[in-house]
């Protein structure tokens, strides 16, 4: 299947390093099987693969869990993993055979089997958390499994399906340990990935060690101490003090932007990554913000280059599409029909609306994401400025904020978005199709109708179309305001090695590439 290019830039900064002719290549005599403390801000929302659908869990089950397939570092299309083979049926995108590997055990020793997979798959669907990534699987009519054959059976054609596979939502799981209908609680994790979790304490820190038991596409790697910060200031005061050898999501963005290069102390990595950030709007009946009118008005007075350069320090890139610069299907429709700031437009469309001006709404955002307070306190002010809106800015501890939006509590709110696979896909239906995992009520049969009929191609180079036009509809209909993208940043110290593997825009977190060196 020919996939979608994804344009990823990897900057290695090589350091000088003085009487020296290359590199270390085995880890120092202090150093050798030390554990790699690496930081982030990032927040885990559930052990459990059914429950959870945001960056910060599925970095953590890249490396505890296993998929069928998985993506190399720079790939484009999966590969198998916990799978020997996978491919559609012959002349067909509605059923999608798997031939498991016949030498995966989990922790525990059991044997994984077909039906474990069957199981893992069926469980997403049948719980189908409000948080959890059942919207992934809209396609999956059932599973069937046989010996080591597993058969997915699809609703309607749907080439992205094995992207779905090799994410955190197609992570297989012991079907003797994990309930069939309800999430599994507590901090026991019985996968079969590159690493096993031996101690977990929730918003804290995990601990991970090479599984030896485990038989896939990569290799293990060094011992992971993965720690959790409350926000971005905590992180960099973790960095500067060497508590961690690795930093990644995310430092504040005065720091990335003042990163020194010649700093022989450190090493730095940029991705031309795929993450985003969309303002999204509750558009139910009820809400002060259900008029398409108030929406368009909204789209009319806001300023990304401002936002870029006062919150951001440059950091990020003005958005104005929701698929990100450098994947197929990239537009400016945001750009087009909302070229300049004009509250004189916006003004005309609520009085078009019949609604009392200032619209008052509430604005959520999750507390320690990034630069989420600095953005929300600058949207409200660009908003206010025209006298049209009043803004209620409220910040959330964040598995709050994520189940007030994912049960439409929130007028409005901001989420940034990493790339579950690289295709334009995953900036689509999980965002914008209905019953999206965004939550905002809305649904459009034409914008259903052109992700559908993208998926009907294996050729994902010819999918270009149905996305601008998707793209133009959302720009009309307003269901949500692309804000920015930003690269992908990870500084390690000098004597750390792979973090230019960490991350890399398909969605996979690869702590095993880290090393000592």
């Amino acid at each position: 299947m020919r996939s979608v290019r994804m344009r990823i830039l990897l900057t290695l900064l090589v350091l000088a390093v003085v009487g020296v002719g290359g590199w270390q290549l085995l880890p120092s005599q202090d150093s050798g099987g030390a554990t790699i403390k690496v930081g982030t801000t990032d927040t885990v929302t559930s052990l459990d693969p059914a429950g959870a659908y945001d960056a910060g869990s599925w970095a953590l089950f890249s490396n505890v869990f296993q998929s069928l397939l998985t993506y190399l570092p720079g790939g484009v299309s999966p590969v198998p993993d916990a799978a020997k083979n996978c491919s559609f049926v012959k002349g067909s995108l509605t059923t999608y055979t798997c031939e498991l590997r016949d030498d995966l055990t989990f922790g525990n020793g059991d044997k994984v089997t077909a039906e474990d997979v069957k199981f893992s798959f069926d469980r997403v669907k049948k719980i189908h958390s409000d948080v959890g990534p059942a919207s992934l699987f809209s396609t999956l009519k059932s599973v069937d499994a046989r010996n080591l054959t597993v058969t997915f059976h699809l609703s309607s054609p749907d080439a992205t399906f094995p992207f779905k596979v090799a994410t955190g939502a197609g992570s297989i799981v012991d079907h003797a340990h994990y309930p069939a209908d309800a999430l599994r609680v507590g901090s026991r994790v019985d996968g079969t990935g590159p690493y096993e979790l031996t101690a977990y304490t929730k918003g804290k820190q995990v601990l991970l060690s090479p599984n030896s038991h485990y038989r896939g596409a990569v290799s293990t790697g060094s011992p992971v101490e993965l720690r959790y910060y409350a926000d971005p200031d905590a992180l960099e005061k973790a960095w500067k003090a060497k508590d961690i050898a690795a930093a990644t999501r995310q430092l504040p963005p005065a720091v990335l932007a003042a990163l020194d290069t010649s700093d022989p102390d450190q090493r730095v990595y940029e991705a031309e990554g795929s993450e985003t950030r969309n303002l999204y709007f509750n558009t139910r009946s009820g809400s002060p913000l259900h008029d398409t009118g108030v929406r368009r008005a909204m789209a009319w007075l806001i300023d990304r280059d401002q936002l870029a350069e006062s919150v951001y320090d440059g950091t990020v890139e003005p958005l104005y599409s929701l698929i990100p610069t450098g994947i197929t299907g990239h537009t400016t429709s945001f750009f087009d029909s909302y070229p300049d700031r004009n509250s004189g437009k916006a003004r005309k469309l609520l009085k078009s609306a019949g609604v009392s001006i200032p619209v008052k709404f509430t604005y959520g955002y999750g507390l320690g994401s990034g630069a989420a307070a600095a953005e929300a306190k600058e949207l409200k002010r660009q908003l206010e400025a025209s006298g049209l809106f009043e803004v209620d800015v409220k910040g959330y501890e964040w598995t709050d904020f994520q189940k007030r939006w994912a049960t439409g509590k929130l007028d409005a709110y901001a989420v940034g978005w990493v790339a579950d696979y690289p295709d334009p896909d995953t900036f689509a239906g999980p965002l914008v199709g209905t019953g999206s995992t965004m939550n905002t009520g809305y649904s459009s049969k034409s914008v259903d109708g052109y992700i559908a009929g993208s998926r009907q191609f294996a050729d994902r180079s010819r999918v270009a179309d149905d996305f601008r036009k998707l793209q133009q509809d959302i720009a009309e209909d307003v269901p949500a305001v692309p804000l920015w993208q930003r690269k992908e940043y990870v500084v390690t110290g000098a004597d750390i090695g792979g973090g230019q593997f960490l991350a890399d825009g398909n969605g996979v977190f690869r702590l095993w590439k880290l090393d000592w060196i």
